[in-house]
């Protein structure tokens, strides 16, 4: 029980990573309060405070960060994905994308850190933000800023606010199948993804939701700064695979 009375704020924490996180954290005891732009899940537990919100704006921040008083932990973790070329990128998609990504997690640090005292932000980035994926520029570009963000505030806010961030690969969520369904063959992307693997699959949100309890808990006392990858090894390679030469 880690976090046992403790504040913590998660972001997009109605599914995937997110509630995966929420779920972590609950277990070890924290109050949580977690948001998102739709209705409140019907499955969430009775003891997470839901604020309907997008982080984007900072009015709606606002009402989050007064729904968690004297908050330990932030996770800032709503994300949105466009697959698409920097030519074929909208101003919309720029908007969502930057929005959410950049202009949210931005937001909610800025809300929290005054309130915060003492304590722990982890923001989750993604491997994206080292690696472009391809035909996804503005997601690239948006986790990239996460990361700085990231370093930004363990230098600026130290040592009263340890500051990490989180760089998952692929994690086996509704945004993962989203990517796999638009490719020509969705069931040989799948394959060849997993074949890159040297753990032999893909993530879950729960081994996500474990690192964010380490960074939140005293054993990670001297960890600040710090852009953690946790990909099953996918980056670790190099892209040349003799093995299928």
């Amino acid at each position: 029980m880690i976090m046992q009375g403790k504040s913590a704020i998660v972001t997009g924490g109605g599914r995937g990573i997110g509630r995966a996180i929420v779920d972590r954290l609950l277990a070890d005891g924290a109050r949580v309060v977690t948001c998102g732009r739709g209705e409140r899940p019907g499955d969430l537990p009775d003891l997470v405070t839901w604020v309907q919100a997008d982080v984007a704006d900072p009015v709606a921040v606002q009402r989050v960060v007064d729904a968690a008083p004297d908050p330990t932990l932030l996770v800032n973790c709503a994300g949105v994905q466009v697959i698409k070329t920097v030519p074929d990128s909208t101003d919309a998609d720029w908007e969502s994308v930057v929005g959410i990504n950049c202009r949210g997690v931005f937001n909610m640090c800025r809300a929290v850190i005054p309130r915060m005292g003492q304590g722990v932000i982890v923001n989750i980035g993604s491997t994206s933000g080292h690696v472009a994926d391809p035909g996804m520029a503005l997601y690239n570009a948006s986790k990239a800023f996460v990361h700085g963000l990231t370093r930004a505030i363990a230098i600026d806010h130290g040592p009263d606010i340890r500051c990490n961030a989180i760089c998952p690969g692929w994690i086996d969520t509704g945004m993962a199948e989203e990517a796999f369904d638009l490719a020509q063959d969705p069931v040989a992307a799948k394959t060849d993804t997993l074949a890159r693997h040297p753990a032999g699959r893909l993530g879950q949100p729960k081994d996500v939701a474990e690192l964010v309890a380490f960074l939140a808990s005293e054993n990670a006392a001297f960890m600040t700064g710090e852009c953690l990858t946790i990909d099953g090894g996918l980056t670790a390679a190099t892209p040349v695979r003799p093995t299928l030469l």
